[in-house]
């Protein structure tokens, strides 16, 4: 045992050069714990509703971005996604096979936990732009689905020629525009 110091003053007592007791810092890592616990499952929500938000933006976006396809190119609706998106290497020039209107992520077809779509409906249009490889569409269906289910997102989103947003709230793809456009509208 080592003897006890003393103090020059004696109404100041001594500092103990003794740190944290094992009980103490288990207190602390359990109460860090149940923190944790309790802001997890909030945090999973709010990540979940924001991708949701974001991925009605996106087919909000689409659906405007083929509207304006239509109305710019004499080639009808987009036939696929990439059409709306950037020239490959990043050119500045937009034709009909890449329209330069949405983000290259978004062309791609996946962005922040969702996967999207375009699909041409109905019988190709006869006409097909100067610059078009491909012949658009008279109607359209673009989807919004959660590459996971209940983590990255729980609704799927759709929109079709009409442009109202829909929604399923079981995240389950829509088919078809009569399955589209039989869902609830988003407000």
């Amino acid at each position: 045992m080592r003897p006890r110091e003393t103090s020059s003053n004696p109404r100041k007592p001594v500092a103990s050069s003794r740190g944290f007791s094992l009980i103490e810092l288990l207190i602390v890592v359990a109460l860090i714990l149940v923190i944790i616990a309790i802001a997890l499952p909030n945090y999973m929500r709010a990540r979940m509703s924001a991708n949701e938000a974001s991925a009605a933006s996106y087919v909000r976006t689409i659906t405007t971005a083929s509207v304006v396809y239509n109305s710019t190119y004499d080639n009808g609706y987009p036939p696929t996604l990439a059409n709306l998106g950037p020239p490959p290497g990043g050119g500045s020039t937009a034709t009909c096979d890449n329209a330069n209107l949405i983000d290259e992520v978004v062309a791609a077809g996946s962005k922040g936990g969702y996967g999207y779509a375009l699909s041409g409906v109905g019988a190709p249009v006869d006409t097909t732009g100067p610059t078009c490889s491909l012949p658009g569409y008279n109607n359209y269906l673009v989807t919004a689905v959660p590459l996971v289910p209940g983590q990255t997102g729980q609704r799927s989103f759709c929109s079709d020629e009409p442009a109202a947003l829909h929604y399923d709230i079981t995240g389950a793809l829509s088919a078809s525009t009569t399955a589209c456009e039989s869902l609830p509208a988003l407000q």
